[in-house]
């Protein structure tokens, strides 16, 4: 079992590698599948993944990837987008009466921004400053997970969240975060040069301390919902990991936590000049 999750493992390395590195249309299209992916695995969890609910949630994920495809540096997806989505899962709800349950109605709609619109900020990452400080969407993510684990194993002995994950500690969630923080300024200081920070160690640092919280809150989010539904694996896709949203549950919180802490640190400078 942990040769086939340390070979599954390494394979998704390399495959984030090759398509944060090529970047474009390619990342896109690959966020894009991996999206829907995940909300298939979602909707089953509630029974609507061959549904016409199911089928309204892809079609609106396939819609706002087009969207970002034409406008990828701006917010492409206007309010008026969900609204009208909303309006058509409803819609369904209503007709179909009493087919569906309002939950399930809930989680189409919910599993449109959980994943297809939270991992999309991968790609927005990508195409804010040139390809440097998506990389910490990742570091601040599995790099806070791997030193979390290994924290925990040699001194964890308080639980964080036993009815949720009993074997994560409150000792291996600090050094998770202490690792990923110090992966952060390391980050910075070897790119330096590219990165367009106001100062790029401390920066990249302050910014995956910030996703090294997230990415927790993310993995817990993800076991909560499967504890609700009595669900060991989201799917069988990745063998040794289960689904998508196995792997991707802390990536899909801290991704838009990394843009969102870059942008104001990159809009600081911005401002800052001003003054200059």
């Amino acid at each position: 079992m942990f040769k086939t999750r340390l070979i599954s493992g390494i394979c998704l390395v390399i495959i984030a590698v090759a398509l944060i590195v090529t970047g474009g249309n390619v990342l896109l299209a690959a966020l894009a599948i991996i999206s829907l992916i995940g909300m298939f695995e979602l909707y089953r969890v509630v029974g609507i993944e061959k549904s016409a609910l199911g089928a309204a949630g892809f079609l609106a994920a396939v819609l706002y990837y087009v969207m970002l495809y034409f406008r990828p540096e701006t917010d492409a997806v206007p309010a008026v987008f969900f609204i009208a989505v909303l309006m058509v899962l409803l819609a369904v709800y209503v007709l179909t009466f009493p087919k569906y349950r309002a939950e399930q109605v809930l989680t189409a709609f919910f599993g449109l921004f959980y994943v297809a619109v939270m991992l999309s900020y991968i790609y927005r990452t990508r195409v804010m400053d040139g390809g440097y400080l998506v990389w910490l969407i990742f570091l601040s993510s599995w790099g806070c997970d791997t030193c979390a684990y290994c924290v925990g194993i040699l001194i964890g002995k308080h639980k964080m969240a036993p009815k949720l994950s009993p074997k994560k500690s409150i000792e291996g969630s600090i050094g998770g975060v202490v690792g990923a923080t110090v992966l952060g300024a390391v980050f910075g200081a070897v790119f330096a040069a590219q990165i367009k920070l106001p100062s790029p160690v401390l920066g990249c640092a302050v910014i995956c301390f910030v996703g090294a919280w997230i990415s927790q809150l993310g993995d817990l989010a993800a076991s909560a919902i499967k504890r609700n539904h009595e669900v060991k694996d989201y799917g069988r896709l990745i063998p040794g990991h289960g689904g998508i949203l196995d792997r991707f549950d802390s990536v899909i919180f801290v991704a838009p936590a990394i843009y969102f802490t870059a942008l104001c640190l990159l809009q600081g400078l911005q401002v800052w000049g001003l003054f200059l």
